[in-house]
């Protein structure tokens, strides 16, 4: 089976491509390299010694797009490609709009072209906005607090009308809680250029002195200790649950929605702790004011992807931060 993996040099695309490789598939990635660098490709091909092919092209680019999706003829397509950072669409709404919608059509349509019905989607616990209780379940009205969640939302519920126009299409969508850590061989992990927008990268980024110290946004929230809480996940059990997606696509139901996480929240504070005591460092922190678009607390209900996905979690808090520093100690 070939997977077409769009955004497949980025974070959790090079994961889920190892994970797709051991699993015996042919892959193919596309990216464009905005937040990725090439070397990732070998990477990947140094892990499981195996090749990739890798395209660099930007999805936004229609003919690019139908070009590649002709000549591969994918069975199906795990669509990663997008732009990420929550503070940073607040800042650029429409750049956020016009790249991830028009790169999400893009690759339908040309999807479409070639016969290809299997499709899964990179979505985010963004969408559930400020829940009113939690654990998240899959059944909680969705809504968006930030232009990054509301273009996710816009794509969900593309996918649920172009799905009741074509019943030939599968789709699953995985509405991420927060990745972090690397892969075990330290060959691939968290690498975002410039400062980093998310906690794990920027912790790490700490510890090894390239940073003066971290900056918690906000130390007043209604949790246990006043800092957010987040459901974290090890970007290698997240990487697993899209092999798990390819397996549910096959068994033809339509279009299906799982929350990919942990069921576990732990504050800002809890895994700068953790990392200072399974690293044995230290990282210096100071407060600052809340971020624009955060919520408290956000923590996912895991019921409905262990049942229907048969997908359960492997790794530990203690992993996701050991294998982090690993990464950023070889790497930077």
């Amino acid at each position: 089976m070939k997977i077409l993996l769009t955004g497949g040099t980025g974070y959790i695309g090079a994961h889920t491509a190892v994970e797709a490789l051991n699993k015996g598939y042919e892959v193919v990635l596309v990216d464009n390299l905005s937040n990725s660098k090439k070397s990732v490709v070998n990477a990947i091909e140094q892990i499981t010694n195996k090749k990739v092919k890798f395209y660099q092209k930007d999805l936004c680019n229609k003919k690019d797009t139908f070009k590649i999706i002709a000549k591969e003829k994918p069975d199906q397509v795990i669509h990663f490609a997008g732009l990420k950072a929550v503070g940073e669409s607040v800042k650029i709404p429409l750049k956020y709009y016009e790249n991830n919608l028009v790169s999400t059509l893009n690759v339908l349509e040309a999807m479409q072209s070639v016969g290809c019905n299997n499709f899964i989607f990179s979505s985010s616990a963004t969408v559930y906005g400020e829940p009113k209780k939690l654990p998240i379940t899959e059944e909680f009205l969705v809504s968006a607090t930030n232009p990054y969640g509301r273009t996710k939302l816009f794509i969900e519920e593309i996918l649920r009308d172009y799905a009741k126009a074509n019943p030939n299409l599968n789709i699953c969508i995985l509405r991420y809680f927060n990745p972090v850590g690397a892969h075990p061989s330290a060959l691939i992990g968290e690498d975002p250029n410039g400062i980093p927008n998310n906690l794990m990268p920027y912790i790490t980024k700490v510890a090894m002195k390239k940073l003066p110290e971290l900056k918690i946004f906000g130390n007043d929230y209604p949790t246990k200790d006043g800092t957010g809480v987040r459901d974290y996940i090890h970007v290698v059990d997240l990487a697993r649950a899209h092999i798990c997606a390819i397996d549910k696509n096959l068994e033809n139901t339509g279009v299906t929605v799982y929350n990919v996480g942990t069921g576990v929240g732990y504050s800002v504070l809890e895994m700068v702790q953790t990392f200072e005591k399974v690293n044995n460092i230290l990282v210096p922190y100071s407060f600052v004011a809340r971020r624009a678009g955060d919520i408290p607390e956000c923590y996912a209900s895991n019921a409905k992807a262990e049942k229907e996905l048969r997908f359960k979690t492997q790794l530990s808090l203690e992993d996701m931060v050991k294998s982090a520093y690993e990464y950023e100690k070889k790497h930077n």
